[in-house]
This record gives C-alpha cells, structure tokens and sequence, in this order.
C-alpha cells in the first residue's frame, strides 16, 4: 500500500531540501547487500569490495531487513541542516535516548523471522545505550573507510539535484516539483495529498504532517526504490534518487559527444559539454573526463563567453550547466 502524506496549510511552507551524508553511508551499506541496487555503481562497488570485507557489519546489517521492513529511524534521523556535517550527525546518533532506540531496534527486529529472538537481538535490546554506540561505531567505520574519499562529488551530485528541483519549485509550485521527482511520488493539489511508494508493513499508510512539512533528501544510492514515512515524532522525509547517477563514477557512464559537435567545438569541450546533463562543478568535470582542472576550467569559460553555458554560485561551489542554446545542440529536436 502506498504512504499518504497529509499537508495542512502550515506544511505547504515547510517542504524543505536536505543533504546526510549519515543516510548516505546507511543506504550505501543497504546497496551492498541489494543486487537490484548494484545498476549505476559498480564501478563503485568494484573498488570498495575489498574495504567493506573487512568491516563487521553484522549488527549493523541486523537492523537492515533485505526486503520491505523497518531501520531503525534513530539510525538515520532526518537532518536538521540543510548540508549535515558527519561529525554532527554521528554525535546526534550517540545522544540517542536509550528508551527511544530500544523501541525502534525491537520494532526492526520484528521484521526479520527469528531476529527478535535470536540471541544477538536479545543483547542488543537488553542493554540500548551500548547497542547504540556500537551501532554508531559501526558506521562511523564504514562512512571513513567507504564513503568519506568520495563525499566531495557525491555532494556536489547531491546539491546540484536540489539546485534543480528548487527552481522547479520556484516557477511551478509544488505540482512541479513532484512531478519531476520520481513517478512513485504522486502530488493531488485538490486533496493537498502526497502519495508515496510503498510502506513497510505495520505502518500507518496515511500520515498527517501537523505543520512540520516535508523534508525532500535525493540519494545517491536509494535507486530504485523511494524510501519515505519516518515514525513519528521523527520529521516525515521522502528519500529519492538523485539526478545524474548514471555518470557519477564515469567509466562505463562516460558521456559521449556526436561527431558534428566535436568539430564544432573540439574534442575535449565536446566531452564536457556532453557531461554536463546535470549541473557540475569543475573538480567534478575534471574528475569524470580525466582533464586536468586548469583545462576544464578554460574549456568552461570559452563555453560559457559563447553563451552554451551558464554557472552560477551554489554554496561553496560555482555549477556550470547548458542553457537553452546549448541544449539545442546536443539535441536538436527539441
């Protein structure tokens, strides 16, 4: 059954965009153990494999059910900062109220056969405030030694999917913000209703927000699925895939730039032009083509003074994207 979300008044003013890098070391764990994950990101997957062996994950994966269940919410609790710092986020995980953490473990539990009673689970739930930091130190292992050498372009992903869908926001409301998100995530303007994916059995399928609104986090490592809820009182969050992750670690996804184009422009400005599908920042360009960044950087600029680029400022970086001249070229039809 699908989640309904019931936004009130208040709510339509609280739909807000976050980036965690704390879910995203959660659900880069969960994609390890899901095939049907493994699509954009084996390349990825071929690189940490040796690094994730060594991690012991098992108390962590514990509270992980392979199919439809419940991760605990304490585990990954929605941000409250719009770009969440780890060191933040994992102190926030530590100062976990026991009493809460044994109600949301138990709860997790129960969705595996035989996990409540097995006797890990038993340990774990009879002593919550050392089962959470354990839990923590877990993934503090796993964000330094998976995710941390790779948190700079998974950012800048991140941000640049947010960058677009807030100018969606900004010209179309939230019928267009919803529209282009994921085809799971429904928007009735009429019922002021967000429908939802799926829901883990045991979850209440409609959900009223009470003003706290919608915080929107993409992912990069959810696709495909859309996960969404948050027991209360947790803030009701909506994680999604993220726009661009077919090119993010290059290789197989590198892009390509017709023959028409490379002798209008040139071999290596045709490569980033075609790159640029998502707004990218030069460190991310220069990462994916193999360029040095002083050449991005230049390519960029030429692009940009003969009006196929735009860039602008977002946080602590400048994005580059195509404007509508641009994107006739690289697809004439439009």
């Amino acid at each position: 059954m699908p989640l309904h979300m019931r936004l009130g008044t208040e709510d339509l003013t609280r739909c807000r965009f976050a980036v965690s890098p704390l879910c995203q070391t959660h659900e880069a764990l969960r994609l390890l153990r899901r095939p049907e994950r493994h699509r954009y990101h084996r390349a990825w997957l071929t690189r940490v494999r040796a690094a994730a062996s060594r991690l012991d994950l098992s108390d962590l994966w514990l509270f992980m059910p392979r199919g439809r269940g419940y991760t605990p919410d304490f585990l990954g609790p929605p941000p409250e900062a719009p770009v969440a710092a780890f060191e933040d986020e994992i102190a926030r995980l530590r100062a976990t109220d026991p009493a809460m953490a044994r109600v949301e473990m138990a709860r997790s539990l129960e969705c595996t056969p035989g996990a409540l009673e097995s006797a890990r689970g038993r340990e774990l739930l009879a002593d919550p405030a050392a089962a959470v930091h354990l839990l923590a130190d877990v993934t503090e292992r796993a964000w330094h030694t998976l995710l941390a050498p790779d948190w700079p372009r998974l950012r800048a992903l991140l941000e640049a999917d947010i960058a677009h869908r807030s100018r969606r926001l900004a010209s179309g409301g939230l019928e267009a913000l919803f529209a282009d998100l994921d085809d799971r995530v429904v928007w009735s303007a009429g019922t002021r209703t967000l429908r939802v994916g799926d829901v883990f059995p045991g979850f209440p399928i409609t959900q009223r927000l009470d003003g706290r609104g919608v915080l929107l986090m993409p992912s990069v490592f959810v696709w495909p699925d859309v996960i969404s809820g948050f027991a209360p009182p947790w803030q009701p969050t909506i994680l999604y895939p993220a726009r661009g992750i077919g090119e993010l670690w290059g290789g197989t996804a590198r892009p390509d730039a017709s023959d028409a184009l490379v002798r209008l422009i040139g071999a290596n400005r045709a490569l980033l032009f075609a790159g640029l599908v998502t707004p990218a920042s030069t460190t991310e360009l220069a990462h994916r083509t193999g360029l040095a960044p002083s050449s991005v950087s230049g390519h960029l600029s030429v692009l940009r003074d003969a009006g196929l680029l735009t860039s602008r400022r977002h946080g602590h970086q400048v994005l580059y994207e195509r404007t509508a001249l641009g994107r006739t070229l690289t697809d004439p039809g439009r």
